[in-house]
């Protein structure tokens, strides 16, 4: 397995050194990711809790010997990159669309838990009236 170039994470894994830009758009938490040379059928997009990542592939064309390059800086092979989101986000509405090798993954921000009015209530009993 060949991976992009990259740099070893917290978790001891290789990221892909594509390069990915997140920001806020309105209700939306939006990434965009440059993936040239990847077809869409070939990216898988995963979120776990705070956590976002993208794992793919490009395949090699084998069309040149290794031995006639004089220079070989295309990236072929397997590559991941996972990355934490600002908020949380509602992964059961998130959209993904791929265009001219840019992945853009668009995710609705989770509705906040709305706070909930809590009565309290008392344990002591009320006093008991005796007759006399």
């Amino acid at each position: 397995m060949i991976t992009f170039a990259g740099h070893v994470n917290q978790l001891g894994i290789m990221d892909a050194s594509f390069s990915m830009d997140l920001y806020e758009e309105g209700a939306h938490i939006v990434l965009r990711a440059a993936l040239p040379g990847v077809k869409p059928e070939d990216v898988d997009i995963s979120i776990s809790g705070d956590t976002i990542t993208i794992k793919g592939e490009t395949k090699t064309e084998q069309d040149t010997k290794q031995e006639n390059y004089h220079r070989r800086e295309m990236r072929y092979g397997s590559f991941t990159r996972s990355t934490a989101l600002p908020t949380r986000v509602d992964h059961e509405k998130t959209e993904a669309t791929f265009k001219d090798g840019v992945l853009t993954v668009t995710m609705p921000r989770a509705e906040e838990v709305k706070p909930k009015a809590i009565k309290v209530k008392s344990t002591v009993e009320p006093e008991q009236t005796s007759e006399i």
